[in-house]
């Protein structure tokens, strides 16, 4: 540990209020930030991608758990001064950019192996895990935390209510381990739901063969009327009924009775047929 000052005191000297508007939710408690840094794993090598720092909560306690080289990406200019504070306390071991992660490709940053481990902002999270699975294959492991209710879709099982498009096509790619769940009351200023640590680590190859692209055409067509039968759903993709009989599919099934290996089925029936 450094002699950085209290993550309190910094806050108040800088005057960093959490904005609604950037979906912040600081998280000061060492025990847990620590929790989270150790949960990324060896760290030690390669880059740590970190999204959101803000006052430098999880930044401090990755450089404290060994991470030899941290990106850490924030869009709040508030917070930069913060972050070049922890910068000069651990020498050539924090790189700070200033602008939005939704806008950078992190499977370009730093050196492999490289990991990911934020506590997202949530009203960017998705949408910011659904570009990285894209480069999964750039990616060690993602440690991340997300509202609950997104790491229940992200682990959900067939035959569920959370089970839906991100669950498929995250488990496709990535084995999905929720860790632990974080009460709101740990936060300032508390958000209205608890948060929920989890680790995505990309799978060696997919679950199995599929497209990306038509595999999300696939689910999003069954599960865009998650209520009616396959045969029903799929009608936007063509001759549905077709697309099932090839694809070893019950037309009376509805997208959540489907397993992820059943949807890259029919997404290998569609490509079969467009080839056709």
């Amino acid at each position: 540990m450094t002699g950085l000052p209290p993550l309190r005191d910094v806050i108040a000297r800088h005057g960093l209020t959490a904005r609604k508007s950037l979906g912040q939710h600081f998280l000061l408690d060492l025990n847990l930030t620590g929790r989270i840094a150790r949960a990324a794993g060896n760290i030690a090598e390669g880059t740590v991608i970190e999204v959101g720092p803000g006052p430098g909560g999880l930044t401090r306690a990755l450089l404290d758990a060994g991470a030899r080289h941290v990106v850490a990406i924030e869009r709040d200019e508030r917070a930069l001064a913060i972050l070049g504070e922890i910068s000069a306390a651990y020498p050539g071991r924090l790189e700070v950019i200033a602008g939005d992660a939704l806008e950078m490709d992190a499977a370009a940053l730093g050196t492999p192996p490289r990991r990911i481990v934020a506590n997202l902002p949530y009203n960017v999270s998705t949408v910011l895990l659904v570009g990285w699975l894209r480069r999964i294959a750039a990616f060690d492991s993602l440690t991340l935390m997300f509202q609950k209710e997104v790491v229940d879709r992200l682990a959900a099982h067939p035959r569920t209510a959370d089970y839906g498009r991100l669950s498929v096509i995250t488990q496709w790619l990535c084995e999905v381990r929720p860790l632990f769940n974080i009460d709101k009351r740990a936060f300032t200023p508390p958000p209205s739901v608890t948060s929920t640590v989890v680790t995505l680590v990309p799978r060696p190859q997919p679950l199995a063969p599929a497209r990306l692209e038509t595999l999300e055409k696939v689910t999003a067509a069954a599960f865009g009327q998650r209520r009616k039968m396959l045969r029903s759903s799929l009608k936007s993709l063509g001759d549905a009924e077709g697309l099932l009989a090839a694809a070893g599919i019950d037309p009376t099934l509805r997208a959540e009775e489907l397993t992820v290996e059943a949807f890259c089925s029919l997404a290998r029936a569609l490509d079969a047929k467009t080839k056709n």
